[in-house]
């Protein structure tokens, strides 16, 4: 039987064959040691538990599609093919994808009500209510032994100590959490009192902020007819109730001063609007100064005006009767002329000639001799007087 002789890399050669046939993609589960991320981009880390370690390798287009960025002692779980480096006969796992152990479900669930909600239109920016410029009263829905409220309460007395402050507390954390915080967000929409809430907690995995990512809170918060700003975790971190939210803050601290105004941004704001204000009542004054100044400038006493009406009324009397003197003597003349004209057709105009109007006694002028008879009464007018005569013919 004849020896079959290895060179090493031929070996390991075989090795990586053996072991990459043997297992395909995988699951594991581990904490992260001896990270390294060196400027090609690739992930070099170890994954370990309390018993034994691997070397792992994700190379940089996975790595980059990374969430998250992967550090020392944190629990991940990743899947990966398991291989072997030839040049240096390593065992490892070539990584494809990872996230944080014990999140995997959480995240699944996270993102599913995520695309439930959004087709639902709850995220959608026409809901939002307009958070008040000024508040009367703040609301505050929060653990009251937690880093949060402490930080709140520093902001506000440093920004606006004078605002009063209800405190709803709740946990913010645990299976009782997500019920406790309903209650709250209820009780102060019942109360009224809060013109905007503030719902806060400090930061933590996706397992500690999983209370702000359930679909009855997001509702809640969806109903509430209080404006809400939410300050939940750190900057990194988005919850379902940020996206519901009215307006989301980085952190707790952020809240507080998205809610209220700077007391010497106030004192600002005042001393723009007196030095506004004092301005236009100069010009207002300096306009109402130069009104009054033309109107005494056209003043006149009223001795002044009656003179000037009576003057006026003289002159219109004295047209009045000039028009009525060059009116009543075209008028003389007229009737003048209109006589003239009227005794030149007159009978009694013959009459100063000699002739004579023969008339019956009921003054119809006789034209004929056919029209009287013998015996009638006649009358002759002449031009000084009348003749009575009798017919006989």
């Amino acid at each position: 039987m004849s020896k079959i002789v290895f060179t090493v890399s031929e070996l390991n050669q075989a090795t990586q064959r053996i072991l990459e046939g043997a297992f395909p993609a995988i699951l594991v589960e581990g904490e992260v040691s001896n990270f390294v991320k060196p400027v090609s981009g690739h992930l070099y880390f170890s994954l370990k538990d309390p018993k034994a370690q691997i070397r792992c390798a994700m190379f940089r287009l996975q790595a980059n599609r990374l969430p998250f960025e992967p550090k020392n002692g944190l629990m991940i779980q990743v899947k990966a093919k398991v291989s072997l480096y030839p040049d240096r006969g390593d065992y490892q796992l070539i990584v494809e994808s990872m996230e944080m152990a014990g999140d995997g479900f959480l995240r699944k669930a996270y993102e599913a009500l995520v695309k439930k909600l959004t087709e639902e239109g709850l995220f959608l920016e026409q809901w939002k209510k307009p958070i008040p410029l000024f508040p009367k009263h703040i609301g505050i829905i929060t653990s009251p032994t937690g880093a949060a409220i402490r930080d709140i309460l520093s902001v506000l007395k440093r920004r606006f100590p004078l605002i009063p402050i209800t405190l709803y507390p709740t946990k913010v954390q645990g299976v009782d959490a997500m019920p406790e915080i309903v209650r709250a967000l209820s009780m102060a929409n019942r109360q009224g009192i809060a013109d905007v809430l503030i719902l806060t907690r400090g930061g933590g995995s996706l397992e500690d902020l999983w209370p702000f990512n359930e679909e009855l809170l997001a509702r809640a918060i969806f109903e509430s007819q209080i404006p809400i700003i939410t300050g939940i975790g750190h900057e990194i971190d988005f919850t379902i109730a940020d996206f519901v939210a009215d307006c989301r803050a980085p952190t707790p601290s952020a809240a507080a001063e998205l809610v209220t105004p700077h007391q010497s941004t106030l004192q600002s704001q005042i001393s723009i609007i007196q030095t506004r204000l004092i301005t236009e009542m100069n010009k207002c004054l300096q306009h109402q100064t130069q009104r009054v100044d033309w109107l005494l400038r056209h003043l006149r006493h009223p001795d002044q005006q009656l003179q000037n009406h009576l003057q006026r009324l003289k002159a219109l009397q004295i047209r009045l009767v000039s028009t009525v003197n060059q009116c009543l003597k075209e008028k003389n003349l007229s009737l003048k002329n209109a006589l003239r004209t009227l005794d030149a057709v007159s009978p009694l105009a013959t009459l100063n000639r000699g002739y004579a109007i023969l008339s019956a006694e009921n003054d119809k002028i006789i034209r004929s001799i056919v029209e009287v008879k013998a015996g009638d009464n006649l009358q002759v007018r002449l031009k000084d007087g009348v003749i009575k005569v009798k017919s006989i013919a």
